[in-house]
């Protein structure tokens, strides 16, 4: 015998679904008693997205199934609001936030690191490699690929929307409410390590002669030993952490 339950996502849940379920009330039709984990995937949303189910206007978890004539609403996750006295998703919050991004978002991971985030980044990792490493580091995957999201072993990720890097860095920034987290310059662009002093003499062998010449102040990778100093690429780079600071009142 087919049922029908009725579905309304909520903001940017509506990315994943086809435009005439968009923002509005639509019928879902099933059988048997499925997980409303399972049909909210079925309609092409990835779990790790949601953050809270209101079924009959009351919260219940992904294991809850589904019944005839059931409302069914259905939130994304709420990164700038404690909603932690309704939701019974997650066991707590993320505000402790570590990433792990796939083989696609090299220079996004760049970016981040660059404002300070710890990003682990191999671009030779399978999706089961970063499910993997996510799960025991506990980190959250930030990721093209919505197959990742749906397996089931995964609790934090996020489907990254845009294609352009810079744009790509402002959406996680924006989404994960991360402006108060900056650390800009604290972390290796390469390898994740942190960045410290270095005394002039110490890496006087690895630079140029210009440099050498107009540059006294140094610093490293802790892990890699990269050499970094304030030059041109520097003072771009801060300009453009500066405009994506700057944007955080627009979006409060």
């Amino acid at each position: 015998m087919t049922k029908t339950a009725t579905f309304r996502f909520y903001e940017e849940l509506n990315d994943f679904l086809s435009p005439e379920k968009r923002k509005r009330l639509f019928p879902f039709e099933f059988s048997g008693k499925p997980s409303v984990k399972d049909a909210i995937e079925a309609l092409g949303v990835p779990h790790t997205e949601v953050d809270l189910i209101l079924v009959n206007s009351r919260p219940v978890n992904f294991k809850y199934n589904i019944c005839n004539d059931d409302y069914i609403s259905v939130y994304p996750v709420f990164e700038s609001l404690d909603i932690t006295s309704v939701t019974l998703l997650r066991s707590k919050g993320l505000r402790k936030l570590n990433f792990i991004l796939d083989v696609h978002l090299g220079k996004l991971t760049a970016y981040l690191r660059m404002a300070g985030f710890d990003c682990f980044y191999e671009n030779d990792n399978s999706g089961e490699d970063i499910i993997g490493i996510a799960a025991k580091e506990a980190r959250t995957i930030l990721t093209r690929n919505l197959g990742i999201l749906k397996n089931g072993a995964v609790t934090r990720g996020y489907w990254i929307r845009s294609q352009d890097p810079k744009k790509q860095f402002e959406e996680v920034v924006k989404k994960f409410r991360l402006f108060s987290m900056f650390k800009p310059f604290n972390r290796c662009i390469r390898c994740n390590g942190l960045i410290i002093p270095v005394p002039k003499e110490r890496v006087l062998h690895l630079l140029k002669e210009a440099t050498k010449q107009y540059y006294q102040e140094f610093f490293h990778c802790s892990s890699c030993h990269r050499v970094y100093w304030k030059g041109s690429h520097y003072h771009r780079m801060k300009k453009f952490i500066e405009s994506v600071l700057s944007t955080e009142s627009i979006n409060l």
